[in-house]
This record gives C-alpha cells, sequence and structure tokens, in this order.
C-alpha cells in the first residue's frame, strides 16, 4: 500500500502532539512534587477533578484493542460485540455504589495492598506477580502491535517497527511525569479520540449511504448497513447445532449467546472496572463524591463508545461484501485502517491522532500502573524498605521504562501471535485466565466477613488452573458434550468450550471451593472490612443520573436483541 498521507495529515497530527505534550508539560510543572513524592507520582492524589478521572477511565480504557480490535469484531460478528462496551456502562455503575466506597474507608491505594490488609502479604504478592506479568506480556504488547500495524497501514505499510518505537517513546515522555500528567492530558486524549472517531463513523456511513443506499446522509448509511447485513445487527447469538455453518460457530465461540450473560461477561467487566489497579487507580486518590461522579461519567461516554468502536468494522463488512473495499488488508484486524483509507486529506490526520491517542494513554496508564505495583507492593515491601520518596519515584520511572523495552522486544515480530487470534479477543482471553481466580477473592473479600486468607490463596489458583483445564483440555479429557457445557469444532478443527463459558465454570467452582474453606474457619475473620451503610448511599443527583444509564441501557437491549 502506498504512502496514502499527505501535508494536511503530518501537520494536524503534529499539532495534536505538540498540544499534548505542551499541556502534559504545564501540568507537569504546576506541581512538581509529583517528582518526588510517590502517592502524588502514582496516584495523583486529590488532585483530579471528577471529569478528569471520568476522562481518563475513558482513555485509558479506549485503545488499539477496540480502534482496532474491537472495529475488527464488528466486521466479523457484528453489534453483539458492544456487550463489552454496553456492560461496562452498568459495571462502572456497581463499582462506583459498592466498590469505591470500600477501598477508599479502608485507604487503598493499590490492589495487592487491598489483598494484604484484607487476608495476608502471601495473597497480595502472588497476585502482584500475576498482574505484572499481565499487564507487561498481554496489555503493553498488544496495545502496542495493534496500534502499530493500524497506523502503519495507512503510512504505507513499511514503517511498522519505526511507528512501534515512536508510540512506545510517545508514551513513555507522558508516563514518566505521574499520575496526574497523564490523568489531565487524557482530558486532550479523550477528546481527540472522540472527535476522530466521530468523524471516521460519520463518514464511513455516509460513503456506505452514498455507494450502496439512496444518500449520502448518516441516516441512510445506517440504514444501509441494516439492510445489508442484518445478522451484523443482534446482540444475542443463536446457539449452533449441527447444521450452523462453520463461521457462525467461530462467532458463537467469541460472543456465546445468552448464556455468557451468566457465565463470564459479568466476571470481564466487573474485574477489569473493580479489581484492576489499571483502571481504579484513577479514582482511589480521590474523595467518595468525586470518584463516584467521575466513573458515572465514564459511564455514561461508555454507552456512546460503539458507536467509533464498532460501526466502522460493520462499514466495513459491508463496503468489503460488495465489492467496495478492496485495499481491506490483514484479516479483521485490517477493517480500521481500510475505513480510515477513505478519508478525506486533514480528516485522516485527525483520525490517526485520535487513534494515537488512544494507544498512547493506555500505554501510559498501564506502564504507570505497572511502576506503581513494582514499587509499592515489591521493591519497598521486599528490596529496599529504606528506599524514600524521592528513589521510589526514580525506581517507578525506571521500571517503566524496563516494562516499555520488554513489550517492544515481544511486539517486534509478534511473537506472542497476537494478530493470529484477533488482537480483541487474545486480550479478553488471556486475562481471562487469571480473572475468575481474582474476581471471587475481591468480592467475597469485600462483602462476606468469614473469608480467610488461604481460601483467597487456594482461590486465585484454583482459578488459573481450571481456566486453563477448561480453556486447553476439558473437551479432549471429559468429552465434548457434557451435562456443564457443550465444546465446539473451531476453524483449526479442534473442539473448544467458549472462553467466556469457561471463565464462567472457573469462578463459580473457585466461589464453591473458598467458601467450603472459609466456613471450616472462624465465623468472623479478624481482617475483615467494616461497613458502614452511609458509605453505601448516593445522592439524588448520582442516582438520577444512573437511572438515565439504566434506561439507555434498556432501550438499546430491547431494540437490538
Amino acid at each position: 500500500m502506498a504512502n496514502s498521507l499527505v501535508f494536511k495529515d503530518y501537520i494536524v497530527f503534529i499539532f495534536y502532539f505538540i498540544v499534548v505534550a505542551c499541556y502534559g508539560y504545564w501540568i507537569y510543572n504546576r506541581k512538581k512534587k509529583a517528582s518526588t513524592d510517590t502517592k502524588d507520582f502514582f496516584l495523583a492524589e486529590g488532585s483530579l477533578t471528577w471529569w478528569a478521572i471520568g476522562a481518563s477511565l475513558i482513555a485509558s480504557n479506549i485503545s488499539a484493542e477496540q480502534f482496532v480490535g474491537m472495529s475488527g469484531d464488528g466486521y466479523f460478528i457484528g453489534i453483539g460485540i458492544a456487550v463489552y462496551e454496553w456492560l461496562a456502562a452498568l459495571s462502572l455503575v456497581i463499582i462506583a455504589v459498592w466498590f469505591i466506597p470500600v477501598y477508599l474507608k479502608n485507604k487503598i491505594y493499590t490492589m495487592p495492598q487491598f489483598l494484604t490488609r484484607r487476608y495476608n502479604e502471601t495473597v497480595a504478592l502472588i497476585m502482584a506477580v500475576f498482574w505484572l506479568f499481565l499487564y507487561v506480556f498481554v496489555n503493553l504488547t498488544s496495545i502496542l502491535y495493534l496500534g502499530s500495524v493500524a497506523i502503519n497501514g495507512l503510512a504505507g505499510g513499511q514503517y511498522l517497527h519505526i511507528i512501534m518505537i515512536g508510540l512506545a517513546v510517545f508514551a513513555l515522555i507522558i508516563t514518566l511525569g505521574g499520575m496526574k500528567v497523564i490523568g489531565y492530558t487524557d482530558v486532550i486524549q479523550v477528546a481527540v479520540l472522540i472527535i476522530g472517531g466521530i468523524a471516521t463513523t460519520y463518514l464511513a456511513l455516509s460513503i456506505v449511504g452514498e455507494r450502496l443506499g439512496g444518500g449520502s446522509s448518516v441516516i441512510e448509511g445506517f440504514k444501509t448497513l441494516m439492510e445489508k447485513a442484518p445478522d451484523h445487527f443482534h446482540m444475542i447469538l443463536p446457539k449452533p447445532d449441527e447444521t450452523t455453518p462453520q463461521v457462525e460457530v467461530d462467532k458463537y465461540l467469541i460472543l456465546p449467546g445468552i448464556a455468557m450473560y451468566f457465565a463470564g461477561q459479568w466476571i470481564v467487566n466487573l474485574n477489569y472496572w473493580g479489581c484492576n489497579q489499571y483502571i481504579t487507580q484513577r479514582a482511589l486518590g480521590a474523595d467518595l463524591k468525586t470518584a463516584r461522579r467521575g466513573l458515572i461519567f465514564a459511564s455514561f461516554l461508555k454507552l456512546f463508545m460503539p458507536v467509533i468502536v464498532m460501526l466502522p468494522g460493520i462499514a466495513a463488512f459491508v463496503l468489503h461484501k460488495n465489492g467496495e473495499l478492496e485495499h481491506l488488508i490483514g484479516g479483521k484486524d485490517g477493517a480500521y485502517s481500510a475505513i480510515l483509507a477513505f478519508l478525506p486529506s486533514g480528516l485522516k490526520g485527525l483520525s490517526i491522532a485520535a487513534l494515537t491517542a488512544a494507544i498512547v494513554a493506555s500505554l501510559a496508564g498501564k506502564a504507570n500502573s505497572i511502576s506503581t505495583i513494582y514499587v509499592l507492593d515489591i521493591h519497598k515491601k521486599y528490596f529496599n524498605k529504606a528506599a524514600d520518596e524521592r528513589k521510589m519515584v526514580n525506581i517507578g520511572r525506571i521500571t517503566v521504562i524496563v516494562a516499555m523495552i520488554i513489550a517492544i522486544i515481544f511486539t517486534w515480530n509478534d511473537s506472542l501471535g497476537i494478530g493470529g487470534k484477533g488482537g480483541f479477543t487474545f486480550i479478553q482471553k488471556y486475562t481471562g485466565f487469571i480473572s475468575p481466580g481474582v474476581f471471587a477473592m475481591f468480592i467475597l473479600g469485600m462483602f462476606w466477613k468469614r473469608t480467610t486468607g488461604a481460601a483467597a490463596i487456594a482461590g486465585v489458583i484454583t482459578g488459573f488452573l481450571l481456566s486453563i483445564i477448561f480453556n486447553n483440555y476439558a473437551p479432549e479429557w471429559f468429552g465434548t458434550e457434557t451435562w456443564l457445557y457443550t465444546a465446539y469444532k473451531n476453524s483449526a478443527g479442534i473442539y473448544e468450550i467458549p472462553f467466556l463459558l469457561s471463565m464462567g465454570y472457573s469462578f463459580f467452582f473457585t466461589v464453591a471451593l473458598m467458601v467450603i474453606m472459609s466456613l471450616l474457619g472462624p465465623k468472623v475473620n479478624p481482617k475483615a472490612f467494616e461497613h458502614d451503610k452511609k458509605m453505601f448511599k448516593v445522592e439524588p443527583s448520582t442516582l438520577a443520573l444512573i437511572m438515565v444509564i439504566l434506561i439507555i441501557l434498556s432501550l438499546l437491549y430491547v431494540r437490538f436483541w
């Protein structure tokens, strides 16, 4: 593919870069305390407003796996993939009402710290190591790879490694300034990614309407999508039978119909938004009122994210199906880049800036979380207990650099096979290996006083092992059709259980084991948290916003069920 960028695109992108860099530098200079204070560097303690928290949550969450990966799954499956965004909106409401008050009342700054206070040091250390490996080898690598592939496709297809290094360096510049710089630059990043994303979707729908429909309006384009690809506008996929085509079976393996709502889909969302250092870190330095408003603001934004991260993929499917998108390359993960190639000069630069904003914000947030966990929960406890504030911040910066270098090494030739699995599915599947045990440990630890430390250790190990068994060995060991599950043959001819159902089975068995073990212990664990009913009470204005979110979500499901 020839370089499809022109001078206007470069100007728009450079302008975006200068604005973000200058604003970040200004924020950094306003409070240089962040260079020596650990809580300020890692948490921006008390300095983020509700809108900064909400914007930072979205900017850190919406990255290459959404723009590229989710758009790719929109191309392959359709609107059903929006479940990750729409249930995230509801999950954020649950986190705001019930999870955040527990963290803030007990002055929790990191997730391993929660585990130390509620259980013991052993549980915290095990999970700190788990999280570090997950963040570096799954999240950083996938974000970097997918983002590089997408931008490289627009830049001519010959600059993958240069773009990869450029994204990593850009993220490092922001990350080394601390969480306050990340949080406030994320406000610009989320504005850019939303504006650029809307522009991309607008023009994609206009092209569909003009070339395949009755006019170039957005409404006409959306109607054309629904007419040309009606199978792409259903949230619930039917369960396959012996006559189901292989392509439909492959879709079901990713989104197993209504069954996933009783299994892994909730675990994915609640664990990600409520038990994940990378996300909760934004709210842990604020007071309860500010944190809640930030989470609710993020929830509201989440309802509209499928418009910019999924619809372009469906548009690419319809155009490609009707012979209008011959430059689609790289399988389903090439759908977003193919749509961007249609954009006029200037707007193409804006869309690349939006994609870059999403990638850099996520890389920066993830890198900061890696350094926070390593410094506060491993280095300070086990390597240098006497380290002062300045030294810990410096160690945090070194950790960020090392993590990014490791990510580049493993992304360089896609040694982890991210491209082959599909970016979004890769992240969800491998994150799901530890999600059941982690979520079981957190939810029982928060709200059941009897949960013991021994049960927590057994739970996280059992959840991990069961995830491996259900995902890789169960069909071979126990058969493809049992009272518990049905395994389906994938496109490679191998039987597998839908990973969201595997996650649900792992979670329920893990919870059962933890409950049994805890019942053998004391009636109340001495380290259990004390709850005050008042801390779960929400203000009338917040309650009204929650009701609006629930109404919109209900209408979406009624329309696209």
